[in-house]
């Protein structure tokens, strides 16, 4: 017992080691990313080049309840991914049924080139995908903002004072982002953790057998599970490589992997994204439920639409 013991925490302790360079390789360029975006969005709000912005894209949002600026944190996320888009929302001031709005929008549409182009290499139309992804965000919100109440409670809002001098500014924008880096190298730090102790006990196959069932639900083939269960937990993005090899090695045919991907791009890295949305004070139970039913809808609605072979 006690040896068993030994070599358990001798695995758990090698996981936490391996994960440190992965991770702050991770981190790193996330925050090459996210820092200079921050800037730019943070400078362009203080000149005014920013609420020049909003006034012309604002008729758009308006049907989505948000401010004309909240467009440019939805860009970010769609274009650079979702941590770009989180820095540029906590430099806007919303109300929480805003930032939950927001927040669902960029979880929807969140890194399109990548990720589309993973579906892409998965069996997927790189357009299609992205066309979706857009249309699916923009009518989530849409209903939000028609049938999601007020919500009690504060986001995580970095921003300075509208009246504030450059200094103040710049000096609110150098603390905000010392925690933003923080708060990202502990996100991606015990994401890395997860993940090789994941791989170390070899849990990830067992946990698929497991989900099969939930395969029937989702409308999908159930001999995808291992493929579901590694954009859920990886997302398509950290997951690709490991969704490649199944189809390389016959695990998924390139048919299988097409059906899964139209549940993935609305429901995929669920541990990451809640981690990051919750952090800013967005409701998990609102995040996760909310997406689910967006890839139930997607899935069977093409399902009923345009009939497949059945599993």
């Amino acid at each position: 017992m006690a040896r068993i013991i030994g070599r358990g925490l001798t695995t758990f302790f090698d996981c936490l080691q391996k994960a440190i360079p992965i991770a702050w390789a991770s981190t790193s360029w996330l925050l090459k990313l996210m820092i200079p975006i921050s800037l730019a969005v943070t400078l362009m709000k203080h000149s005014g080049l920013l609420a020049w912005i909003a006034e012309c894209i604002n008729p758009l949002f308006i049907y989505f309840g948000l401010p004309g600026e909240s467009a440019v944190a939805f860009i970010s996320g769609a274009t650079a991914g979702t941590y770009a888009g989180v820095a540029v929302m906590m430099s806007i001031p919303l109300t929480m049924k805003q930032a939950t709005i927001l927040s669902l929008m960029i979880a929807l549409c969140h890194a399109l080139p990548m990720e589309c182009a993973v579906n892409q290499k998965t069996g997927s139309s790189f357009w299609k995908m992205g066309i979706l992804r857009l249309m699916m965000a923009c009518l989530c919100a849409l209903l939000l903002n028609q049938f999601l109440p007020e919500i009690a409670g504060s986001y995580l809002y970095l921003g300075a004072e509208a009246n504030s001098t450059l200094t103040e500014v710049m000096t609110t924008w150098a603390v905000s982002q010392v925690k933003m880096s923080f708060m990202v190298a502990l996100i991606i730090y015990v994401l890395m953790v997860i993940q090789r102790m994941l791989e170390a006990y070899r849990l990830l196959k067992p946990l698929s057998h497991l989900l099969s069932p939930l395969m029937k639900f989702f409308g999908l083939p159930q001999q995808a599970s291992y493929m579901w269960l590694v954009g859920n937990v990886l997302g398509i993005s950290y997951g690709s490589a490991v969704m490649l090899e199944l189809e390389e090695k016959g695990i998924v045919t390139r048919e299988e992997a097409n059906d899964v991907n139209y549940h993935l791009i609305m429901n995929h890295s669920m541990l990451e994204d809640t981690i990051v949305f919750a952090a800013t004070g967005i409701s998990v139970l609102l995040l996760i439920s909310i997406r689910v039913a967006f890839a139930l809808l997607l899935v069977w609605g093409r399902k009923i639409l345009c009939p497949i072979r059945r599993y």
